[in-house]
């Protein structure tokens, strides 16, 4: 099994911000898996500054986090520790990270970027989680769900009508076929069974519907009080989904038309 080394972030900050902030967050910052890179832990007397927090911290840093007070953002050192963590961001795609623990001018050169405010001190683990989601690629996204059902419906366009138009009427007719009757009843044919919601969203609904009726394939029945009128689907309407969804329709049609001829001719003749 492989042993995945942990995140090493850089921390930087102002010496006045060490005891009542960074010492407490660097070791949450540990305590949830992350190698924190800490002046403090890591440099010993007679260590080089520039070779120590250049060259080990900041170098082998996946994210730089920089901390920033009214007491940060005028120091020499975080502001270089800060540009170096630009120049790494921009080459080698390393992630920088602002923490804002005061009320305090947001230098220029972050300003783009997304920073996380962090207003009281002692109670700060909404922040904390997503500064953990940001070091390690995580976003609170909710997972996708099912498509309603109604979006699934398999659809032949029918000329100048949309797709909620041209579903609304093929789920009408083939009611209508199911129950032999013309007379539609939209709480019935468009809601869940046991549910008190729309399957198919009932503003929408309610538009394809006004489509529908001045289109001419449906007649609504417009009554007062109701959330939605019933209708008729009317003999043009019916004939479009016809033709629209029953393959060889205009033969089966034309072979019709041909036998009434046929049987007309018979029936005159045997007059004769």
């Amino acid at each position: 099994m492989i042993n995945k080394q942990p995140s090493k972030v850089f921390l930087s900050h102002a010496s006045e911000d060490k005891e009542r902030f960074v010492l407490a967050f660097a070791k949450k910052l540990r305590a949830n898996g992350i190698d924190v890179w800490l002046d403090k832990w890591e440099m010993l007397p007679g260590d080089s500054l520039v070779d120590k927090i250049f060259e080990e911290g900041l170098r082998e840093a996946s994210a730089v986090i920089v901390v920033l007070s009214k007491a940060s953002v005028d120091k020499p050192w975080v502001k270089e520790e800060l540009n170096a963590g630009l120049i790494k961001r921009i080459e080698k795609g390393c992630k920088l990270i602002p923490v804002v623990i005061d009320e305090c001018i947001i230098p220029e050169c972050v300003r783009s970027t997304v920073w996380e405010p962090i207003r009281n001190l002692d109670d700060y683990d909404a922040s904390f989680n997503r500064i953990i989601g940001a070091i390690f690629g995580h976003r609170e996204k909710p997972a996708i769900g099912d498509q309603p059902s109604y979006t699934k419906e398999s659809v032949i366009n029918i000329p100048d009508l949309t797709k909620a138009d041209n579903l609304v009427l093929k789920l009408s007719c083939e009611d209508a076929i199911s129950h032999g009757d013309l007379l539609i009843e939209p709480e019935k044919v468009f809601a869940g069974e046991g549910e008190e919601e729309f399957v198919f969203p009932e503003s929408e609904l309610s538009d394809s519907m006004e489509v529908l009726d001045r289109r001419g394939f449906i007649t609504l029945h417009r009554t007062t009080g109701v959330r939605l009128y019933s209708y008729l689907i009317t003999l043009f309407g019916f004939d479009q989904y016809v033709q629209t969804y029953i393959p060889e329709y205009s033969e089966i049609q034309q072979k019709v038309m041909q036998l009434i001829v046929l049987n007309e001719e018979t029936c005159s003749r045997q007059r004769l």
